[in-house]
């Protein structure tokens, strides 16, 4: 029997393709072309050659155009992401298409990110280092970069899922005090000690740190504005690694400016790849380019989960593990 199609979007971890290869007819990019800015490009491709799946990544732009211009051939869009934001599922569903994502697997990497970002933000990582580069450092001083301990900080953690709850465990270990807010609260096993607050003007006025993992969406764009922003200590310091839009650029670089915010860090960004000039002269914020899966173990495991629920679908018929739509 023939090999079902598979589209692959994006250059994908070598173990990943070569597993895809095998139990599929697999179309691939080697070149990691994007198609992202153009969902008609995806359905172009998917259309000429008859594929049966797609397997997809965060930043395709699989909107309604895109999937109501598939052909009848495909059965099964699985993304290469936890988030499925950039696919629309009412738009699938109408189409019987099955979505499927990745979930489980990438939680303690992006927790890991975060904490990378807010050591570089409380320890002013970012001016050391182009310091270090520049060629203009002299040797250590009482009063050099200093900046702020974790030690007995107030870490808030906004959306207490399982990346939010990694986070936690980490931040435990350099005796922060773990403060969340969420739709709900969570049972005690889950909290681990964890202090829940049910507003969000209780939260902001307490926490020294807000980390956001909330999902995307028009009910969080811009959350994090500035009349929330005015409601945080001084001095406090934001890190995002969840989604772009969730963060008023122009509040937050108003924020850092006026040093109300004392630092920040910055995975995710509204629209990205583009970054708001705004935030490029400012030595106080941490940028960098969505790192926070991009460990060797976390793609891999991602690809085999994304292959697992594809191959339910196309090659077993059965119900995928991970299904979204």
């Amino acid at each position: 029997m023939a090999k079902p199609i598979l589209l692959v979007t994006r250059k994908l971890p070598e173990a990943i393709e070569a597993r895809a290869a095998r139990d599929y007819d697999a179309r691939l990019n080697p070149q990691d072309e994007p198609w992202s800015t153009d969902g008609a490009e995806i359905a172009r491709r998917a259309t000429a050659i008859k594929a049966d799946g797609i397997l997809g990544a965060a930043g395709d732009k699989l909107d309604a155009t895109c999937i109501n211009a598939l052909p009848d051939s495909v059965k099964v869009i699985a993304t290469f992401s936890v988030g499925f934001d950039h696919v629309d599922i009412a738009a699938a569903k109408a189409r019987g298409i099955v979505v499927v994502n990745t979930p489980e697997v990438l939680s303690f990497a992006t927790a890991e990110c975060a904490f990378t970002l807010l050591l570089m933000a409380a320890r002013r990582a970012v001016e050391g280092e182009a310091l270090v580069r520049s060629g203009q450092w002299h040797g250590w001083a009482p009063t050099q970069l200093m900046g702020v301990t974790l030690e007995k900080k107030k870490l808030g953690i906004l959306g207490f899922g399982r990346i939010g709850r990694e986070l936690a465990n980490m931040a435990r270990g350099f005796r922060m005090e773990i403060h969340y807010r969420d739709m709900q609260r969570l049972p005690p096993d889950l909290e681990q000690g964890a202090i829940f607050h049910d507003n969000e003007d209780s939260f902001l006025s307490t926490i020294d740190v807000i980390s956001m993992h909330v999902p995307g969406g028009e009910g969080t764009r811009k959350w994090l504005n500035a009349e929330r922003l005015a409601k945080m200590k001084a001095g406090s310091i934001v890190i995002n690694t969840g989604r772009g839009p969730s963060l008023d650029d122009e509040a937050l670089i108003a924020a850092l400016k006026s040093g109300h915010i004392r630092a920040a860090g910055l995975d995710v960004y509204d629209g990205e790849p583009k970054v708001n000039p705004g935030y490029l002269p400012l030595q106080n914020v941490a940028l960098l380019p969505h790192l926070g899966s991009a460990t060797i173990e976390t793609r891999d495991a991602m690809g085999h989960r994304a292959l697992e629920n594809l191959d339910a679908v196309l090659l077993q018929g059965t119900a995928p593990p991970h299904r979204v739509a």
